[in-house]
């Protein structure tokens, strides 16, 4: 089927029925459902080659990620979740790869010059991110997918990061622990930041001093996190609770916490951000793993639909979704050992 029979069909102009079928904001909703009804019911696929022409799009999104730090469990959910949502509305997406910052602003340049992306996905913002400030001066429509302050508005996904991490520290605290290790994202990131700002919230609330030799910062990996976990397991007096940045982070701390010959849930309890990995699942963990949970998949789909938006012209200051964390308790968090 053609555009021209499908407006036929439905007794509409093709203009009208290819502005809804792209999301035009002066299509009313329920022209635009009952339009992308039929294309469905009766099976049309607009030719690609044609669309861009009538619409001056290029039918693709951006994203670009820095080496191989930046491949990984995480990474693949969102893309899962991201690719996925944006191939149901025959869009492709373009992936390029750095090795530094300055090779990355380098790429968004290129993709502006070459208009071979309509929009970017922008990930793992700095408190002041001077790719969201790069992208608005190029005039390249973009979603982040966190939160930046650069004084301009940017259009964001997030979660609650601060929220999560002072509502698992204070559970740790009602349980009874002092002495709870934080193992966190690389300084600077935003999240990183939100997540510590909780977590220091919940300690200076209870009169609890923040303690620098129980703060981890690094890549989200089980080698890294089980270093780290072993050299504070080490200390006198020793952390008796951890907070996990990552499943993957908990799986190392989890080691080191067996080859002390501790017994996680017991002697040592654990909270961990659980992304949903449908191939780590906190349920089936032994002991389960409690969680912080988001789904890093639906926030891929999520911003996929949010570049739609931006795309069919809805305000970037229109577009700020903060998604709470719900805190999962399983059996690795107990009460705190009697000295």
């Amino acid at each position: 089927m053609r555009l021209k029979e499908l407006a036929q069909h439905l007794g509409l102009s093709q203009t009208t029925v290819s502005r809804a079928l792209n999301g035009y904001p002066e299509v009313n909703e329920a022209t635009r459902h009952r339009v992308s009804e039929a294309a469905a019911r009766l099976g049309y696929r607009p030719n690609a080659s044609a669309l861009r022409l009538a619409t001056g799009r290029a039918g693709a999104v951006g994203m670009v990620l820095r080496g191989s730090e930046e491949f990984g469990p995480h990474t693949s959910e969102f893309l899962g979740g991201l690719g996925g949502r944006m191939a149901d509305a025959e869009i492709d997406l373009l992936v390029t790869t750095v090795a530094s910052q300055h090779d990355e602003m380098a790429a968004y340049r290129r993709l502006a010059a070459s208009q071979k992306v309509d929009a970017v996905v922008l990930h793992s913002p700095t408190l002041r991110d001077e790719r969201a400030e790069l992208l608005l001066d190029l005039g390249i429509p973009f979603v982040l997918h966190g939160r930046t302050e650069i004084g301009r508005p940017v259009p964001w996904l997030d979660i609650d990061n601060e929220g999560a991490l002072e509502r698992a520290t204070n559970h740790l605290l009602d349980l009874g622990h002092r002495r709870i290790a934080l193992l966190n994202g690389l300084k600077g990131q935003t999240f990183v930041e939100h997540r510590e700002r909780g977590y220091r919230q919940a300690l200076a609330a209870r009169g609890i001093g923040f303690d620098k030799t129980l703060m981890g910062n690094s890549i989200f990996t089980d080698e890294v996190a089980f270093r780290l976990a072993q050299s504070m397991l080490e200390l006198r007096p020793r952390p008796t609770a951890f907070l996990a940045g990552s499943m993957m982070t908990a799986l190392g701390v989890f080691r080191a916490i067996r080859q002390a010959g501790l017994q996680l849930g017991q002697d040592v309890s654990m909270i961990a951000h659980d992304d949903v990995f449908p191939y780590l699942n906190a349920d089936n963990m032994y002991p389960t793993m409690s969680t912080t949970r988001s789904s890093m998949r639906q926030a891929g789909t999520r911003i996929a639909e949010l570049i739609g938006q931006i795309l069919a012209g809805k305000p970037a200051e229109q577009i700020h979704e903060l998604w709470p964390v719900e805190l999962v308790l399983r059996e690795s968090s107990g009460p705190a050992p009697a000295r």
